[in-house]
């Protein structure tokens, strides 16, 4: 077996200056053997489950036209993220891992890890898009009214990956360095190296595609609780008309799926706050305390990321599921759905309009209720009347645009074999 000592020259953690820049940051890996062989394991199964689960979840968004919306445009970019983040990091650090060391190179240590950069961070950005859309479609329906159009949601992906790019490439440019960390069987970026450059690196990496997202997120659920609960206070005592009981429903399953995207965030979160623990543990100049396994670990951790969307999306995602039936029928039955029960692709229409044209009487209700209650109290849930007035004319304009732009979708999905008959008529 070739010495590692020989492929791997050993620098100090603190060291500066020319050998600041040598091929790794740890001494030579003295571990059991028992030890690759069981995070290459680890990491195999995480891989086949990440490219399995992930592909699965594309394929059924992309084929089910129930799914095929703009919202869930993000949902399909976090699933290709993660799937070339599976793709790309799971062959390589099991190969690696059966023979104990780092098998391709210089070259193929960058490219390892720049790809787990850019997938990592792309998948962290969609995140944080999903947050904000959940923000925007629950807290301020009537601003989204348009926004929600494929081309709008294409921009910002491709924002997302341009975002992702930004922070990957600084290391081939001399900021910072992809080496290999922990084991020796996997590579990062070089968080170990007490040098100011690359602590900036490090320091500025974890604040604007960690920590800065994450307080957007906080921010838009901690929103999203607060337009919830002063939606139910402005339906106490309101009666029980159909429309109101369907408005209610309706805000009802936008916070449900927000809750499913909430889950899924929360475990890639916790998924990536050990490794980003012990990159900032080097940052503050105790690399030295940090063993092998203290590094290798976390970042197979952090690899397992990928794998929670479709493990949440299937568990707890109704029209997921009844798409997988449809389309996947033997998963179908591994998940406990029937096919028959089902066809989300029939209900998109009358689904899409339903939450547009109630966004905007949804709003519209609860100002007339701001217009009734405003000589007794100000301080209860909606707004002065001037804006009252106004957002229920917007409101009015939009469910009208709305209903004469989808008679013409449904006439153009019937012709030529009937006459176009107003759905509002």
């Amino acid at each position: 077996m070739v010495s590692t000592r020989a492929q791997f020259p050993s620098v100090s953690p603190t060291a500066s200056g020319p050998e600041a820049a040598a091929w790794v940051p740890f001494p030579t890996v003295d571990v059991p053997d028992h030890a690759h062989y069981t995070l290459g394991t680890v990491i195999l199964l995480v891989g086949l489950t990440g490219m399995l689960g992930n592909l699965t979840v594309i394929y059924t968004f992309c084929r089910s036209r129930g799914l095929r919306t703009p919202a869930n445009m993000f949902i399909i970019n976090l699933a290709i993220s993660d799937f070339f983040m599976s793709f790309t990091q799971a062959p390589v650090f099991f190969a690696s891992s059966l023979y104990k060391k780092w098998l391709f190179g210089e070259t193929g240590c960058e490219f390892y890890a720049f790809c787990g950069a850019v997938f990592g961070i792309t998948s962290m950005i969609t995140l944080t898009a999903i947050a904000l859309d959940r923000y925007l479609v629950i807290t301020r329906p009537l601003a989204t009214i348009g926004m929600g159009s494929k081309r709008r949601t294409a921009l910002v992906l491709l924002g997302v990956w341009l975002y992702a790019l930004v922070w990957s490439l600084p290391p081939f440019f001399g900021w910072s360095a992809y080496v290999p960390e922990g084991l020796l069987t996997s590579c990062s970026w070089d968080y170990m190296t007490f040098t100011p450059r690359v602590r900036a690196y490090t320091m500025l990496l974890s604040c604007f595609v960690f920590f800065l997202p994450l307080l957007v997120i906080i921010c838009c659920y901690i929103s999203i609780f607060r337009a919830i609960r002063e939606t139910g206070r402005a339906c106490e005592g309101c009666g029980e008309s159909p429309r109101r009981r369907r408005q209610w429903r309706r805000l009802q399953s936008e916070w449900k799926m927000a809750k499913v995207a909430l889950i899924v965030i929360l475990l890639f979160v916790l998924s990536w706050a050990p490794y980003s623990t012990v990159a900032l543990v080097a940052f503050a100049g105790y690399s030295h305390i940090l063993t092998p396994y203290m590094s290798s670990v976390p970042a197979v951790i952090a690899k397992a990321s990928a794998i929670h969307n479709p493990i949440v999306y299937a568990i707890a995602h109704p029209k997921y599921r009844a798409a997988i039936a449809q389309h996947l029928p033997c998963l179908g039955v591994f998940l406990g759905v029937s096919g028959q029960r089902s066809h989300p692709s029939l209900s998109y229409r009358s689904t899409h309009r339903s939450t547009l044209s109630s966004q905007s009487s949804d709003l519209s209700w609860i100002s007339g209720r701001k217009r009734q209650e405003s000589l007794g109290s100000e301080s209860e849930v909606g707004w002065p009347d001037t804006e009252a007035a106004a957002v229920w004319g917007a409101g009015q304009h939009a469910s009208g645009r709305f209903s004469c732009s989808q008679d013409l979708e449904d006439g153009e999905a019937r012709a030529p074999s009937s006459p176009q008959v107003p759905a509002n008529l």
